[in-house]
């Protein structure tokens, strides 16, 4: 038989030290309601609702009498717009603010959404009136909502466009897309190389006017873009915005990025480049803005963004054939003539040369393609879309292939967005910025008989890649 004998004086403090320890760690949590990415004004607003872990489950944002919470407008260029604290209410925006004079336009911030077409009458048609949006003071506000609104937090990109130019590789990845990413990367400067970024994720897409069939492309890369940069993210269509405004309830949205092709248009820097997506330039913004995206999206198909496209790397020259397109087609005996320019480029040199279809190829071949590419060439088109895959470097560098007294800005514009180089050609000459001519389609632009030197492509193609 053993005798129970008193606890030492170290085994009392020990135990003392372990139940406290216990106590202590019972009641630490995973707490995220002390976490800001930034600053939002919620004017005596509260949660509706807090879990019994003691973690806000926010579902309803409540406020007293006089104190709705105001609209703020983070960052504006007209098209594009940054809110927090942004109401809707039966389909309609509402911007909540007794101060109406700091809110921009309403012209550059929303419109009808109809489609787009020149003409005076096509222009008054996408005016925006009180059924698109309402700039209301907090006391029309507090009689119009009540003392709550439905909660929808996170980050939300609204995109108020109709269907007519979403379902197009190059207008989704290149105009939409490429003007939603600089706009909201505008509120980190201090994006690296490698694509590194304090911002949040996006949490969802609002597509007003599409629904979910008309948002994707004919190739099929407008999703792989989309769900490869924000694999989390989810999307709500027309007839979704549409359950919400027959509910009857105003919803408040936490940060919006505001986005809408027809305002874009009444911006300066879109009328100098016809291209919506060159208003956000006006905005703050790091030189590596877009490496979030192209990272996300290459590290998808198996590649490392910190090795892919390095000028360490053998140079890589890509032409993007549409011999086969039945439009906008170089003349076969000059088509014949590039490859061949461009194999002793690969013989002499040892540059590595592709001469590719890219419909050929599947999404993930094309991306990994363009991403490693350091010289990508072809006639005007679609396919030059794979140009925003590239790595920027003093070597990158589009050639574009024009007919003769024609030019297009697309691909131009996009290129020098980026920090790479463009040349267009005309035959055996070649121009680039700022020596661009006006933007022109004359006969013969869409045709199969576009002439091209390619002794004078490949000349360009060595000096560019004999760049330190």
């Amino acid at each position: 038989m053993h005798s129970l004998s008193a606890p030492t004086r170290r085994e009392t403090v020990l135990l003392i030290f372990v139940f406290v320890s216990l106590l202590l760690f019972s009641r630490i949590g995973y707490d995220t309601t002390g976490i800001k990415f930034w600053d939002v004004d919620k004017s005596g607003a509260s949660p509706a609702h807090t879990s019994a872990l003691g973690e806000s489950w926010r579902t309803r944002i409540t406020w007293s009498s006089g104190h709705v919470p105001n609209t703020r407008v983070v960052s504006h260029v007209p098209g594009w717009t940054i809110f927090d604290n942004l109401f809707v209410l039966n389909g309609t925006v509402f911007v909540v603010t007794d101060f109406p004079s700091s809110i921009p336009d309403r012209l550059t911030i929303t419109s009808t959404a109809v489609d787009i077409f020149n003409g005076e009458d096509a222009v008054n048609s996408r005016t925006p009136g009180d059924r698109e949006m309402q700039i209301i003071s907090t006391s029309q506000a507090q009689r119009l909502f009540g003392s709550s609104a439905e909660s929808i937090d996170g980050v939300t990109w609204l995109v108020n466009d109709p269907p007519q130019f979403i379902t197009h590789y190059y207008h989704w990845s290149a105009e939409l897309f490429f003007g939603f990413w600089r706009t909201y990367s505008s509120l980190d400067t201090s994006i690296d190389e490698m694509g590194k970024s304090i911002l949040p994720a996006l949490r969802r897409i609002f597509f007003v006017h599409a629904d979910g069939d008309h948002w994707r492309d004919y190739a099929l890369m407008n999703q792989w873009v989309l769900r490869s940069a924000f694999p989390s993210l989810t999307t709500e269509y027309s007839y979704d915005w549409e359950d919400r405004a027959t509910m009857g309830r105003p919803m408040m949205l936490d940060r919006v990025i505001f986005t809408d092709r027809a305002a874009a248009m009444h911006g300066h820097h879109f009328l100098s480049t016809g291209r919506t997506a060159a208003e956000p330039s006006a905005l703050p913004g790091s030189a590596h803005w877009w490496s979030t995206i192209r990272a996300n999206v290459i590290r998808v198909c198996g590649l490392d963004p910190n090795v892919v496209g390095d000028m360490a790397q053998t140079p890589v020259i890509t032409y993007i054939s549409r011999q086969e397109w039945g439009r906008r087609m170089l003349k076969q005996e000059d088509h014949e003539r590039l490859v061949e320019e461009l194999h002793k480029l690969r013989d002499l040199y040892g540059y590595e040369v592709n001469v590719v279809e890219m419909d050929k190829l599947s999404r993930a071949e094309q991306f990994e393609l363009a991403a490693r590419t350091t010289i990508m060439m072809g006639v005007h088109g679609n396919g030059l879309t794979s140009l925003v895959w590239m790595r920027p470097s003093p070597r990158a560098t589009v050639m574009e292939f024009f007919f003769p007294g024609g030019f297009a800005r697309d691909y131009e514009y996009t290129t020098r967005a980026l920090g790479m180089v463009h040349y267009g050609f005309w035959g055996d000459e070649y121009f680039t910025s700022p020596d661009t001519p006006e933007q022109a389609y004359p006969p013969g632009f869409q045709g199969t008989s576009i002439p091209i030197d390619g002794a004078v492509v490949a000349r360009l193609c060595h000096e560019r890649l004999s760049l330190q």
